[in-house]
């Protein structure tokens, strides 16, 4: 399966798809997608992880980098659709601690007009 980032705007939050492996190799370009979205006024992301076959280090810093950036602009980023090897990666890494894992998009927004409230 080949790298690739979507992204969508749905009842305020914008919601990416990754599919793919998040490694060394593509980590770069989904760093950029990320920062090119919060840079065309993204504050609010849910990244669906469904599609993503493998996440190693390198993706996770990637995630955290934009989460601290997300969290200095007062916004928000939170995961839907990830599968068993990757919420074992969150877990291992106790960034369980830090990003909530949605089952769906429903309760992504479900939480997040709960939280704007």
């Amino acid at each position: 399966m080949d790298f690739a980032v979507e992204h969508r705007v749905e009842k305020g939050l914008t919601v990416v798809k990754i599919s793919g492996e998040i490694d060394v190799f593509t980590s770069p370009r989904l760093r950029e997608a990320l920062l090119d979205i919060i840079d065309n006024g993204g504050s609010h992301l849910v990244i669906d992880l469904g599609e993503v076959t493998f996440l190693d280090s390198t993706g996770l810093g990637v995630l955290v980098g934009i989460y601290h950036r997300l969290r200095a602009r007062d916004g928000s980023m939170s995961f839907m659709g990830v599968n068993d090897r990757v919420r074992r990666v969150f877990h291992v890494t106790q960034l369980t601690k830090i990003f909530v894992l949605h089952r769906s998009l429903d309760e992504a927004i479900a939480a997040h007009e709960s939280a704007s409230s």
